[in-house]
């Protein structure tokens, strides 16, 4: 370890949360053991500086010094760089966010691999004490205000972790500030403005290696500091070359001074879709810790107040402008930037006019200042990449949810999944597209549409999983509704593209616009609420507008993650999946004759038919999945004590039953219109008829899930059989469609064979939780946690396959010589199920 400056903690990403005073104020009235402050002394009070050991400013800050004013003052002498810290700045809070600059070909580790891409984020705080300047590493996990009865208990139990010291070297000439060498720290191996721990292990890296490390560039704004390193590791795995040994890659670290004054934070509301923080409360009134969460969004403010009080729309202050990266092809900026400003009609619901700008990067020329690293700068990044994706993350202010910057990350590969997605979900009803290369023109809307759906993740906005459900099926077939409405009324859903139109329906408009949800969730998070109200009071005017809205569909926020509510889902449409997916299937059938035809291109082989017919069996897949939600199925919807009805409600008997049925028709009974073998022997070696009876099985296993089971059983003791849709109803069902009359081919006995297989593993695995998996957790995101072996799971079991059995017997003594064999197989394979000692 170099002895001039020492790394005494590495700390990960800090998460998220706020803290409610002055940090800098706790420590003022922090003792150490001798009763005295550990406050700086004061400058004036400063010894000599040969008596410390501290050398006067132009023995360090020599006449070769290159130095630039800005947030601090940096310093190039020789090979060493000097930060100049005012006293002024010292415990200020400093948002530290770090970036990959560029990586090296072949990186592949999730979000971690293209230059643009974050890695590490960090409050810093510069603290001196004597002769030396440390950097502190505060958390918001924990809160009290500063007069609570409980801040100097909340202050002893959250103590900020200290990254790294420096010697001070001196004072600057007016003795308001100190000197320090930041070489070592900023060439070192710091995790947290270096590789992280998932990039070190995938590429086992062994050691760091400062001799081709070096600190590139240091740059200093008004209220940041840019900083630019190259830095080689020594890595058995390298993502290129493994004869060299090693890997390097080029950081960017910026430091944001976050305002001394945090901007007043929004409270979040489970009913309206935002990203938040949260924290443990100990200084509010409740008698508990209370946990509480604001919303992460940009600070608007109107210019003029009096006219937005009014009713006018007001310019923001500061509004919110988002680059295009410079490497961006240069066809597709157009699109990217419309995408941006498609979302002022959001904004002008919240009072703002020019809320949101999408702009070029300027040239070297136009402002040299510029840099799609500078933090500064929020950014649209490309990515040349075979990655099919996009993401809109956001750095925000951890006191306060406040938005500072945003670097989005555009893969340029999302333009494969988008063709594919939009042939396969809509060429039944789109001659445009039955082509093999979609033109610019249409890239360039579809590349418009998911810039505006990632541009609103930047904004705050999750996905809106039940935005769709909003809109009836039927309605997705009419054009004037369309034309008005798009597919969903949030473009925050994975409302993709209208699979549900048929032909004739004379449909155009086919994927999701900024919708009334959109323009709902920026007035609720982005409304300026005049009046100086408290976070608190301002929670009682959201409060109203949220009842105001309560019931209507258009505005409902549908969480993601939970497989609860069939409401809820990725890539469905309209409000009944049953229907739309059989309106889905029809349109696939027209679609699949055609793939080969549609899809020529002279000269080249048969790649592209293979991958969209593998995209048709996908999509067939995704129809199964929006259907089998509804099995066993709740409606989630958030409520408060002042709204009646309940917040969890099953779904009723004959909804359930309607997609079971589905089931039999369009999965259970073999799609032999996936099959088309003039097409499959141009590409096919004998796997995707396995893919189609993955389908098949794997949504059976999934049907006959114990979580999906526990609820059946729930459902039935709280309902009774009248009303829910009982286990013994689900056997009943399934036991008529795969086991129905007749010779079963090559797809129903793998189907019947998974069955009883399915029903073998409920009879022996107690599907238990996973070790330390929370129940609470588990259950809020549908599974449902049941012990198999105390439940009448295992009773029903064993009834049902002692009716197969009866079934079976009957059908295996007549038949072809593979069908007796298929049932005698199965009649031994529940014999030994019931008695496994035989």
């Amino acid at each position: 370890m170099n002895k001039k400056i020492k790394v005494l903690a590495v700390a990960g990403i800090v998460a998220f949360g706020m803290v409610g005073s002055n940090v800098a104020n706790a420590q003022k009235k922090s003792k150490t053991q001798s009763g005295k402050t550990p406050a700086a002394a004061p400058a004036s009070a400063a010894p000599a500086a040969k008596k410390e050991g501290i050398k006067p400013y132009s023995e360090i800050i020599t006449a070769k010094a290159r130095t630039t004013n800005g947030l601090f003052k940096t310093h190039k002498v020789d090979d060493k760089w000097y930060f100049e810290i005012p006293d002024s700045l010292l415990n200020r809070e400093m948002l530290v966010v770090t970036r990959l600059a560029k990586s090296p070909v072949g990186v592949k580790v999730g979000n971690q691999q293209y230059g643009g891409e974050q890695l590490n984020e960090q409050v810093w705080k510069w603290e001196r004490r004597g002769k030396q300047v440390y950097i502190r590493i505060p958390s918001y996990a924990t809160k009290a205000d500063a007069n609570s009865d409980m801040y100097e208990s909340v202050q002893n139990s959250n103590l900020a972790q200290i990254l790294a010291n420096f010697e001070i070297k001196s004072y600057n000439k007016d003795t308001t500030g100190v000197v320090i060498d930041v070489t070592d720290f900023y060439n070192g191996d710091i995790m947290a403005i270096g590789a992280t721990d998932a990039i070190r292990k995938a590429y086992k890296i062994t050691t760091y290696d400062a001799g081709r490390s070096y600190i590139d560039t240091v740059k200093t704004f008004p209220i940041n500091v840019e900083v630019k390193t190259a830095k080689t590791y020594r890595a058995a795995e390298s993502p290129t070359d493994n004869s060299n040994g090693a890997v390097t890659f080029e950081f960017n670290t910026s430091m944001l001074l976050l305002p001394r004054v945090p901007v007043k934070a929004r409270i979040m509301d489970s009913r309206v879709g935002y990203f938040g923080q949260s924290q443990i409360d100990y200084g509010t009134d409740a008698q508990k810790a209370e946990r509480t969460a604001y919303i992460h969004r940009w600070n608007l403010v109107p210019k003029d107040t009096n006219a937005y009080k009014r009713g006018e729309l007001v310019e923001p202050v500061k509004p919110i402008i988002i680059y295009i990266d410079p490497a961006t092809p240069k066809k597709w900026v157009p699109y990217l930037i419309q995408g941006i400003n498609d979302w002022q009609v959001a904004f002008e619901a919240a009072g703002f006019k020019n809320a949101i700008i999408g702009k070029e990067a300027p040239t070297p020329q136009q402002d040299p200042e510029f840099s799609v690293e500078d933090s500064r700068y929020s950014v649209v990044r490309y990515f040349a990449s075979d990655i099919a994706n996009a993401y809109g993350p956001h750095v925000s202010d951890p006191r306060t949810g406040q938005i500072l910057e945003t670097h989005i990350g555009w893969y340029h590969n999302v333009m494969n999944l988008l063709r594919n997605w939009y042939f396969v979900q809509t060429a039944a009803i789109n001659p445009e597209v039955r082509k093999a290369k979609f033109s610019d023109t249409q890239m360039g809307e579809l590349i418009r549409f998911v810039s505006s759906h990632e541009i609103g993740h930047t904004l705050g906005l999750p996905h809106n999983f039940g935005s769709s459900y909003a809109y009836p099926v039927d309605s997705l077939r009419s054009k004037a509704f369309t034309d008005k409405h798009g597919t969903a009324p949030s473009i925050m859903d994975y409302a993709r593209f209208n699979y549900i139109a048929q032909p004739g329906d004379g449909v155009t408009k086919l994927y999701p616009q900024i919708g009334e949800y959109d323009k709902w969730a920026i007035k609720w998070g982005y409304s300026w609420i005049p009046g100086d109200k408290t976070a608190e009071q301002e929670r009682e005017v959201l409060n109203q507008w949220v009842l105001k809205n309560a019931g209507n569909p258009l505005y409902f926020y549908g969480r993601q993650g939970t497989s609860l509510d069939p409401r809820l889902q990725s890539e469905d449409l309209g409000d009944n999946a049953m229907k739309a997916s059989t309106y889905g299937i029809e349109n696939l059938k027209r679609i699949l004759p055609n793939v080969e035809k549609w899809t020529f291109q002279k000269g080249k082989d048969y790649s592209d038919l293979k991958e969209i017919y593998t995209e048709i069996v996908g999509q067939y897949n995704r129809y199964m999945g929006h259907v089998l939600t509804n099995v066993g199925g709740m409606s989630e919807n958030f409520k408060t004590y002042d709204q009646a009805g309940p917040v969890y409600a099953y779904l009723p008997k004959a909804k359930q039953k309607e997609a079971v049925t589905f089931f039999g028709q369009q999965l259970f009974t073999t799609p032999l219109w996936l099959i088309n073998n003039d097409q499959l022997s141009k590409f096919d070696n004998g796997t995707l008829l396995n893919r189609i009876k993955s389908v098949q099985a794997n949504t059976l296993v999934n049907l006959l899930s114990a979580p999906r089971i526990a609820r059946l059983l729930d459902n039935e003791t709280k309902n009774g059989t009248a009303k829910a849709y009982t286990l013994p109803d689900l056997f009943a069902d399934l036991n008529t469609s795969v086991f129905a009359a007749g010779r079963a081919d090559a797809f129903k006995r793998n189907l019947q064979r998974a069955y009883v297989d399915r029903l073998g593993y409920l009879m022996t695995d107690n599907a238990d939780l996973p070790p330390g998996f929370p129940v609470e957790a588990a259950a809020n995101y549908g599974l449902t946690p049941i012990n198999v072996s105390l439940s009448d799971i295992r009773p029903l079991v064993r009834a049902e396959l002692k009716t197969l059995l009866t079934t079976i017997k009957a059908r295996s003594a007549a038949g072809d010589a593979i069908t007796k064999a298929h049932y005698d197989d199965l009649s031994v394979r529940i014999k030994d199920i019931l008695d496994p000692k035989k």
